[in-house]
């Protein structure tokens, strides 16, 4: 049985199969129809572990991948020894790693290989984050992205882990994740040069100030808030046709004045979380402003955008409007009581779009009204960048 090589990548030939030194490798003679006139997708394998021998384990199970049939060891990295983000407190550390490979097998046929090889070395699934023999994670499939009940592709929460992007620039730094469009290696030095900020965005009464005020709390964090005007929103929404240029521009005005990126403030390794996002200003003027008023605006906007704080990490709450309206009725600001539905889901589909558009970094997007499973998953994944 073939092992592989110790912490070397393998190299440019996409035909080598990865052994240990001395070893003969695999007879493939019955497998070679597989690889004749075929360029077979490339896919990015997450492995860790922090129970029992960990090493020992992780060699297992690059092995058994290395001996599979339809799979093509290219590459793979040095483990990495981690602390545990998110779970019971307490953990062993982990020790994780990445590998290359291409593969015959569909996305879904992969994702049962690597669960069958974790459950052959002893993971039970019990806790949601606990400690675990093994864990083998499809990071990426190509560029393919599908969104299964068992499976999700990319993975989606490797974008904010360094434990995961240390290991992956190692061995596929060239691999594009298809949903951010930034390489591997473009993600990691994200990790790397931006501030330690959490931009909090979503719609009107989405929760974004109850959860930068959590995030702050816990991490621990500063704090910067938007203090809106609200005798110039009682005018606006009264009136959006006639106010909302200049409402929309003192907005955009104050969001770039507290995420100025000259501010003593960001120097340092002390975390920001901010109830705003700079780049809802342009969701929101896309929503409010007429068509020919918006070139004016977006002028203005790519002018301050430089200047500004670039966000580790973006958090967008898309809750639906029927759910924001009735959070807006429940507490009550006379200034909002004209808003409608149709003006909420506006706002969330402007808001949502900007967020998705390319060149942002990591989005972290939530759509269901779970505060406490929104808040782990956004606490989690602020200190996996670290």
């Amino acid at each position: 049985m073939s092992k592989a090589l110790g912490s070397a990548n393998v190299g440019n030939d996409s035909r080598r199969r990865t052994v240990a030194a001395g070893t003969a490798p695999p007879k493939l003679s019955s497998f070679q129809p597989f690889f004749l006139g075929t360029t077979m997708p490339a896919c990015l394998i997450g492995l860790g572990s922090n129970q029992g021998n960990r090493r020992e384990i992780l060699e297992a199970a690059v092995a058994r991948l290395a001996e599979h049939p339809r799979i093509e060891l290219l590459a793979r990295g040095t483990w990495h020894e981690t602390s545990s983000i998110g779970g019971p407190a307490g953990q062993p550390r982990f020790l994780n790693g990445a590998l290359k490979l291409e593969t015959a097998l569909a996305p879904h046929e992969l994702f049962e290989c690597l669960r069958q090889i974790e459950i052959q070395l002893g993971r039970r699934r019990e806790e949601h984050w606990g400690p675990r023999t093994i864990d083998l994670d499809l990071l990426l499939y190509d560029e393919q992205v599908l969104d299964t009940p068992a499976l999700t592709l990319p993975h989606p929460r490797m974008a904010w882990r360094r434990f995961v992007l240390e290991p992956a620039a190692e061995v596929a730094g060239e691999m594009v994740h298809p949903t951010i469009h930034w390489s591997i290696a473009r993600l990691l030095e994200h990790l790397n040069t931006s501030p330690p900020y959490v931009a909090v965005t979503g719609g009107i009464a989405s929760g974004k100030s109850r959860l930068a005020e959590r995030l702050a709390a816990e991490l621990p964090a500063r704090t910067i808030e938007e203090r809106p005007n609200w005798t110039r929103l009682e005018s606006f929404y009264a009136d959006p046709a006639g106010q909302g240029w200049e409402t929309e521009l003192e907005f955009l005005d104050q969001r770039a004045g507290l995420l100025r990126t000259n501010a003593a403030d960001w120097a340092g390794d002390r975390w920001t979380v901010s109830d705003f996002w700079f780049d809802q200003s342009a969701a929101f003027a896309r929503a409010w402003l007429p068509e020919e008023r918006i070139g004016d605006y977006m002028e203005r906007h790519e002018r301050l955008r430089p200047t500004v704080a670039r966000p580790r990490l973006i958090v967008l709450l898309d809750a639906p409007a029927e759910t924001l309206l009735a959070r807006v009725r429940g507490r009550g600001r006379s200034c909002e009581r004209r808003l409608t539905v149709e003006q909420l889901e506006r706002i969330r589909r402007e808001v949502a779009e900007q967020a998705g558009r390319p060149g942002l970094g990591p989005v972290l997007r939530f759509q269901s009204d779970d505060q406490e499973t929104i808040f782990a998953e956004v606490l989690a994944a602020a200190r996996g960048t670290v």
